[in-house]
């Protein structure tokens, strides 16, 4: 995929988001360099998570986990791994997340964006903005599991 407009990769996320169809993370990179960083104060919210399928290993598996999203409630106030019971309640699964998170300004490819920073694991979620109520997020650490390969999500509120 070559180099896109701002609006063309605002259509392409939005389409890829829907058929969830497996696309080659050059054209998710693609996506996510057109698209403009976002600070702190943008990302504050509960979030819905989904993914955008690459091949990825985790591919599928937030689902088995009953992963619901994330809450950016504060800077140090930060629930990475929202999950919903068999009751129906929503709750921070601290054990899959490792811990908590926190928000912090990050750079990433070159761009200062707000991040996510796991407290238990050394992954990084970055975040851009599709509009208002959505964010584009890739996930990547010094983990092997996202170093060499990122995975690519999103939140809407």
């Amino acid at each position: 995929m070559s180099e896109l407009t701002q609006q063309q990769a605002v259509a392409e996320f939005r389409r890829l988001a829907e058929s969830q169809e497996i696309s080659a993370p050059a054209d998710l990179d693609a996506i996510w360099a057109a698209l403009a960083p976002v600070a702190i104060d943008d990302v504050i919210g509960d979030w819905r998570g989904g993914e955008l399928p690459s091949g990825h290993a985790l591919d599928g598996q937030l689902k088995t986990v009953g992963w619901y999203g994330k809450w950016l409630r504060g800077r140090y106030d930060v629930a990475p791994m929202v999950c919903r019971a068999e009751d129906g309640e929503l709750y921070s699964n601290l054990e899959i997340g490792k811990g908590a998170a926190s928000l912090w300004m990050v750079e990433f490819r070159g761009e200062l964006t707000a991040s996510m920073v796991y407290d238990g694991q050394p992954v990084i979620d970055h975040f851009k903005r599709v509009d208002d109520d959505t964010l584009m997020g890739v996930m990547n650490g010094s983990t092997s599991l996202v170093r060499d390969k990122h995975f690519y999500f999103f939140l809407t509120r």
